[in-house]
């Protein structure tokens, strides 16, 4: 746990949560397994209020839990940021497992590599060959393909400097900052690959998901306004949380 003024290298790992309760506890189980021997570590759930148990869960498997006075992933990525001690940030989703390296890999990329922020590459927890072959056009350093699942790490001071995540943003906020951080030093996607849930792909199909994503993506780079592209969302996949 990080306590009071935190050396260069300490990680805050900010874990945005809403109705996570059936994957939260195996997430930070691993986590903890990972990270029990690392002093300069912490791991906080900033939680958009959850009508589940995601917040007791979190709060039983050893996290620190801050309850977000305001639901919606950039507004909470941002509380639980203020809310974090450590000078390096990692902000990841709760349904996403980052390799066992995590830690020495983040510290070796913005520290001796000399990169201000990053992300890792991305695979999925299914072999479908389309799956596969999107996580591997995550490996180009081009804005388009940034997703939040690819997890984001950053200096405190740059993302400071960069003004956080936009909090009137409900789609995309994770390519949004990434344009932004790149003002402020260099930007690195890492050889190693995070693991995502498909389980949305396979609910809404995995060719209709993508070309919906891809529908989304391309309206926002046009420019689409967020309510808009809010609607869109909510029309054409089902189980979303936003």
């Amino acid at each position: 746990m990080i306590h009071g003024s935190a050396a260069p290298d300490t990680v805050s790992v900010i874990i945005p949560t809403f109705n996570e309760a059936d994957g939260i506890g195996e997430l930070l189980s691993y986590l903890g397994e990972v990270c029990r021997q690392d002093l300069g570590v912490e791991i906080i759930v900033a939680d958009g209020h959850s009508t589940d148990d995601t917040a007791a869960l979190a709060r039983k498997a050893g996290a620190r839990v801050v309850l977000c006075p305001q639901k919606g992933r950039a507004a909470q990525l941002n509380f639980g940021a203020g809310a974090a001690g450590g000078q390096i940030l990692y902000f990841l989703h709760a349904d996403t497992y980052p390799p066992p390296t995590f830690l020495s890999d983040i510290r070796h990329a913005l520290g001796p590599a000399g990169y201000s922020s990053g992300c890792y590459r991305l695979a999925f927890d299914h072999p479908h060959w389309f799956l596969r072959l999107s996580g591997w056009f995550t490996r180009f350093d081009i804005d388009a393909v940034r997703f939040g699942d690819q997890s984001l790490f950053v200096r405190r001071a740059v993302f400071e400097q960069a003004g956080g995540y936009r909090a009137d943003m409900i789609m995309l906020e994770d390519q949004e900052i990434v344009r932004r951080l790149r003002r402020y030093g260099s930007f690195r996607v890492l050889p190693g690959t995070v693991t995502t849930s498909a389980r949305k792909y396979l609910h809404n199909g995995v060719f209709r998901l993508q070309a919906v994503f891809s529908l989304l993506t391309l309206l926002y780079w046009l420019g689409l306004p967020q309510q808009r592209l809010l609607h869109l969302y909510r029309r054409l996949i089902r189980q979303d949380k936003l």
